[in-house]
């Protein structure tokens, strides 16, 4: 596996949470969750570390689950009517979150679920919004501050439980289980939280979804493209079906704005389904919004794998999305990596299915996220002139790249966190770490070092996409991480990452520098790699070396920038 295989958490809470255990522990997805649930009413000493259970066991994840009026006491006297100042209420969150924040170099990751109220108690109805009255507008301010107080730790979440309780509807809170078993939710309440938490472990092993794959008739417009003509689709004017057409494309350019790719695989002639998209006047989503497309008459499944193999991504990172079933059946059964979901006939339903998915969900989000649709774009334009060009050297020469080499400093840790969690192909060990452990990995020896590496040529940036470290003992280095996001490979930049590392170790006098690579079931393109790459590979160890009395020279038509 490229992810954890388990994680084990554990529960505190001032209620009786064993629900939750039980949804986690029966959860289907992966990695699976070990669950341990803190003693009843000891969320004190469970954050402080005062807790002789929690002193004996090490945790990847603590899940924090408290009831606003429980944990925070001038918040217990508002809604009891008492006169309190609501600075009061929130100098009492604070103190909370220091208990919170002395948890992150406890555990790997702390969730927190965000408070609620039952929708029964209506405060000061009328007066329940109002500042520096209302109960409902002081809680709303409680979760803000606390969130506040937490942004600045990189490995704790707030997770949204309103959203969970919203799911169970009216009946979210249960006075009945609460009096008999001081259980204060519906059970759906826990089998929500827990399938997002899932879904969270998930995504922080690197589990998200990067492209998402749709077809055309029927499913970005109405009609056949290819029988009506363009003018003639459904799409937007005064029709509700067109309306929610235009919606749903809204929609996907949204999360093409987070950083999401889109591409496009139809049967169809692919000067009509182009023209359709260029010259209708209610399109939302044209040609140059689209990491590529397929438009053909050819099988789906197959051309899914040689859209995914033009752009270097993974078979793994795509979701397909297809109004029709056959289309759907079959890329489930050829490509059982690729996320199809099921997908409801009624049009007015895509928006709403859509942004119900949990597959895009991400720990942090990057300036590269935000441009990632315009580079790829701009790749469309590279290999536009490749086939123009003769041989590859030619094509490369004429980019004119350059990249930037800085060593780690702190202030990208968050994107080469993100690369290091998501990259599966180009990727020597493919090791996870969150934040805070990069900083401990990096301040824990002298002997360690990192780059990262950004490119560019003359058409766009690609920003931060790779990174080099090492860590040396005096005498011999270890390459630890190798990793290089997918839509550079092929550009030489790999060769320019090595010079980089082996002429710092020239530089301290080392003899040899190595690497050993670990082989997982997505990153064989990095094994192939370093079979060429000019390192002896010793086969009774299983790594590769090299001996610094060699230079390494980098291709001379890369301009290198040290910072």
């Amino acid at each position: 596996m490229n992810f954890r295989d388990s994680y084990n958490c554990i529960l505190i809470s001032d209620f009786n949470i064993d629900n939750m255990a039980g949804y986690l522990r029966n959860s289907s997805g992966e990695p699976a969750i070990n669950v341990f649930v803190a003693p009843y009413g000891q969320v004190i000493q469970f954050l402080s570390g005062d807790a002789p259970e929690y002193l004996q066991n090490k945790y990847d994840l603590a899940i924090v689950w408290t009831q606003p009026h429980k944990v925070i006491a001038h918040f217990n006297d508002m809604i009891n009517f008492k006169a309190v100042s609501v600075d009061d209420v929130l100098g009492e969150v604070d103190d909370f979150a220091l208990f919170l924040l002395g948890m992150r170099d406890k555990v790997k990751y702390v969730f927190i679920a965000s408070w609620v109220l039952p929708a029964y108690n209506r405060g000061f109805g009328m007066l329940d919004m109002k500042f520096g009255i209302g109960t409902s507008n002081t809680l709303m301010r409680m979760n803000v501050r606390l969130s506040e107080n937490i942004c600045e730790a990189a490995n704790i979440y707030l997770l949204d439980a309103w959203r969970w309780a919203g799911i169970a509807g009216k009946n979210m809170f249960n006075p009945r289980s609460w009096y008999m078993g001081k259980i204060p939710f519906a059970n759906e309440v826990f089998k929500e939280a827990a399938v997002d938490i899932s879904s969270f472990l998930g995504v922080l092993s690197g589990s998200t979804k990067k492209i998402i794959i749709l077809d055309l008739d029927d499913t970005l417009w109405g009609g056949k493209v290819g029988d009506v003509g363009w003018k003639n689709i459904c799409l937007g004017g005064h029709n509700h079906i067109g309306e929610a057409y235009v919606d749903f494309q809204s929609a996907l350019k949204s999360l093409s704005n987070r950083g999401v790719l889109l591409a496009v695989v139809s049967k169809n002639e692919e000067s009509v389904a182009l023209e359709a998209m260029e010259s209708h006047p209610e399109m939302v989503l044209r040609p140059e919004d689209l990491a590529g497309w397929k438009i053909n008459w050819k099988d789906k499944a197959q051309n899914i794998v040689d859209l995914l193999a033009g752009l270097n991504l993974g078979i793994e990172s795509a979701v397909f999305i297809d109004d029709s079933p056959f289309e759907r059946g079959r890329v489930r059964d050829a490509l059982h990596e690729v996320f199809t979901p099921e997908w409801p006939e009624d049009k007015r339903l895509y928006t709403q299915t859509l942004l119900s998915l949990r597959c895009f969900d991400t720990p942090s989000i990057s300036v590269e996220d935000t441009e990632r649709s315009k580079m790829y774009v701009s790749e469309r334009k590279r290999k536009g002139v490749r086939k123009k060009i003769g041989s590859q050297e030619e094509w490369l020469i004429s980019c004119d790249i350059k990249v930037t080499v800085d060593e780690l400093d702190g202030s990208n840790n968050k994107r080469v966190v993100q690369l290091i969690n998501k990259t599966n192909q180009m990727n020597l060990t493919t090791r996870r770490m969150s934040e805070g452990e990069l900083t401990e990995w990096l301040k824990g020896d002298n002997g360690r070092k990192m780059w990262t590496f950004r490119v560019s040529d003359r058409f766009g940036d690609s920003g931060l996409c790779g990174i080099v470290s090492i860590e040396s003992d005096g005498r011999e280095g270890r390459i630890s991480d190798f990793v290089l996001s997918c839509r550079v490979l092929g550009r030489k930049i790999e060769e320019t990452m090595l010079h980089t590392v082996i002429n710092y170790a020239h530089s301290i006098g080392l003899k040899e520098v190595y690497a050993k690579y670990i082989s997982t079931p997505r990153n064989k393109p990095c094994l192939e790699f370093w079979e060429k790459s000019g390192f002896t590979f010793n086969e009774k160890d299983n790594i590769f070396i090299w001996n610094i009395g060699k230079k390494f020279v980098p291709p001379d038509f890369i301009t290198i920038e040290t910072i």
